[in-house]
């Protein structure tokens, strides 16, 4: 799997960055057949979130290390019939009952799936309406508006060492709260559900930002979709919400 400043280097993206091709895919890894772990295809085309994300990193990100994610975890599930039968979230909720050989391997993959499954799903085209309703009544009471939840929502990231995710939960009375975490960690592992995350792994920026993490945090919020959004936001108050 290709990580952090590494994937750089790969000679298709260095090419596409320096001819500027816009809609440059690297091809995902092939699923596995067998695996209970499915890759979806993006939402959206990879360009669609340009200027904000380009296409080469969607592309790798993608295609490349989302692919690896479920990959490792279907072959690390191999023969574990009654843990890969598990729904994603639930399988996150028991890593104690994962075998200690390949529960790492499990919970920084499963993890890494959930997450970027997540992800993909929040995000769209430039351009798309805020917040309203009952979920910007939410914004407003538990973080005092939009402003104060970006500004807050960005300093977290800011202060992940490394790499990690910094999440805003939300509980089924509606409540949010910002929860970061480390690596591919979620709070899936504890039960909670996510209404929306951002992921600032270098993988994530490093083409387009280098490390000006702070301005990809800031661009970021360009395409937040937030009709998703809020639709996750009513599926959590009704206990439907999974990854």
């Amino acid at each position: 799997m290709i990580e952090r400043r590494t994937f750089l280097f790969t000679a298709g993206a260095a090419t596409a960055v320096a001819a500027g091709l816009g809609s440059f895919v690297i091809p995902a890894l092939a699923n596995d057949p067998d695996g209970p772990f499915k890759l979806a295809p993006l939402p959206y085309d990879p360009a669609a979130l340009e200027p904000h994300i380009d296409a080469a990193t969607m592309g790798i990100h993608h295609g490349k290390h989302h692919a690896a994610y479920v990959k490792n975890l279907n072959t690390a599930l191999a023969g574990k019939t009654e843990l890969a039968s598990l729904p994603l979230e639930t399988l996150l909720t028991k890593l104690n009952d994962v075998p200690e050989a390949i529960r790492t391997t499990v919970r920084n993959n499963g993890g890494g799936h959930a997450n970027h499954t997540m992800f993909w799903q929040i995000m769209g085209a430039p351009g798309g309406p805020g917040p309203d309703g009952d979920l910007k009544a939410a914004i407003d009471r538990d973080f005092g508006g939009m402003e104060k939840l970006q500004e807050t929502f960005n300093a977290a990231g800011g202060k992940v060492f490394g790499s990690g995710w910094v999440f805003v939960t939300v509980d089924k009375d509606g409540k949010l709260a910002l929860e970061p975490r480390p690596n591919q960690d979620t709070p899936l592992m504890e039960g909670k559900r996510v209404l929306f995350g951002n992921d600032v792994w270098e993988h994530a920026y490093y083409l387009k930002y280098q490390n000006k993490r702070a301005d990809y945090l800031k661009a970021w919020w360009n395409v937040a979709n937030w009709k998703v959004i809020a639709d996750r936001y009513a599926a959590a108050k009704a206990g439907t919400l999974t990854i």
